[in-house]
């Protein structure tokens, strides 16, 4: 279980979603978060394969060459 508290302009956007789909806050909530957490996880591994050492970099050009643009 976890409590958040919101400010007055975010707990009304939320209440008039809610309302107009006619869903519980909580899944707007659920679904924000998680949307949140999976950029954040993309964002960790790009940081992470970025400073990789091994990394194996190709231009443009080589990309364009193998997919045949």
């Amino acid at each position: 279980m976890l409590s958040v508290r919101l400010d007055k302009i975010m707990e009304t956007k939320l209440d008039n979603l809610a309302k107009t789909t006619k869903r519980p806050k909580s899944f707007f909530v659920k679904e924000a978060l998680n949307n949140y957490m999976d950029d954040m996880q993309d964002y960790y591994e790009a940081q992470k394969r970025s400073q990789d050492k091994n990394r194996n970099l190709i231009s443009i050009e080589e990309l364009e060459k193998a997919l045949d643009l």
